[in-house]
């Protein structure tokens, strides 16, 4: 054991160096909230709850992209242009496979150099703890301590595979999705749900020999997206083109953000959809640790490996086997 781990954990100090900006003491306290141990969660629950009177005053966007979209340089060109406007930005990742490679923004942060060595940024990638609730969660509080800490934009970065579009939409204001030109086989190729979920297609790479391909992607996602029913009534996604390599675009990308706000905010839509998603991390925080639940108690645990060797054997329902499983939890 350490001699900084023998140290009792001085709360109130850590919330009070959060509050005053202090990066080292906001990367400890996000260290705390991804702890396993019982103490430390503890600990992390009463830090943010502490802190929630300081969140949720931080505009906060949902990035996503198949590999090779141009993610990473996207974020360090808009980080970039936000900070040049005033803005403090902090880049958090959810990635389901990051336990095993340690995320994908570890690598990417070589490819947002200028935005890493920028005092007013801040990055930050999310260990899994081996489900995507586990990454959804620790994000999430992630997301409320950047904000206590000053930083009043939050970009959230997805790999764009599975159900990590729908995690981070479900945390973000904003949900970005990013296309490469050449609409043909990669419109035949988008996943509907990522389109219904967007609230903003951004076409990359729109620059030189690229950009009337460019333009023609962007129109056949706009008629695609006329064939959706769009998430808000109040807001119509829409498509634009843009660079990340010359900056073109990145403007008109940041103001259609400002706009979507200006637009759902004075229906209550946009307050509506923040309180939904407070419900839904509850829900998802009491699922995880029914499972954890399920794999910490030995009693609990011997009864459903023999209630699954059953069901692996055909002797009982999947169904059943759910049932017995439930009154273990009970």
């Amino acid at each position: 054991m350490t001699a900084t781990s023998k140290k009792p954990l001085d709360l109130p100090s850590l919330a009070s160096e959060v509050r005053s900006g202090h990066r080292a003491a906001l990367a400890r306290a996000i260290t705390l909230i991804e702890s396993r141990r019982a103490d430390h969660q503890a600990s992390a629950r009463a830090l943010v709850q502490e802190l929630l009177p300081d969140t949720g005053r931080a505009i906060r966007v949902g990035i996503t992209g198949s590999p090779g979209v141009g993610k990473s340089t996207t974020i360090d060109a808009l980080g970039m242009y936000l900070i040049a406007q005033g803005h403090k930005v902090a880049v958090l990742a959810v990635d389901p496979s990051s336990a095993r490679t340690g995320g994908s923004i570890l690598g990417d942060k070589t490819r947002m150099a200028r935005l890493s060595a920028e005092p007013n940024a801040f990055i930050r990638p999310s260990p899994s703890s081996g489900t995507l609730g586990g990454v959804a969660a620790k994000t999430r509080e992630a997301m409320l301590l950047c904000e206590a800490a000053g930083f009043d934009v939050v970009l959230v970065e997805t790999v764009g595979i599975g159900q990590s579009e729908t995690a981070v939409c479900d945390m973000t204001d904003f949900f970005l999705a990013l296309m490469l030109p050449g609409a043909g086989d990669e419109l035949q190729g988008i996943k509907k749900g990522l389109v219904e979920l967007a609230d903003m297609i951004a076409i990359n790479k729109a620059d030189g020999d690229n950009i009337p391909r460019a333009n023609l992607a962007a129109g056949e996602y706009r008629a695609a997206l006329h064939i959706l029913t769009p998430r808000s009534m109040h807001w119509q996604p829409p498509v634009i083109t843009y660079s990340a390599a010359t900056g073109n675009g990145i403007a008109e990308l940041w103001q259609s953000v400002l706009d979507h706000r200006t637009a759902t905010t004075p229906s209550g839509e946009f307050d509506a959809r923040r309180r939904e998603q407070q419900v839904k991390w509850m829900w998802t925080l009491l699922e995880d640790r029914w499972k954890a639940k399920l794999r910490s108690d030995p009693s609990i645990r011997a009864k459903v490996r023999s209630t699954e060797a059953a069901v692996a054997e055909g002797t009982i329902t999947p169904t059943l086997g759910a049932d017995q499983v439930a009154e273990l939890i009970g």
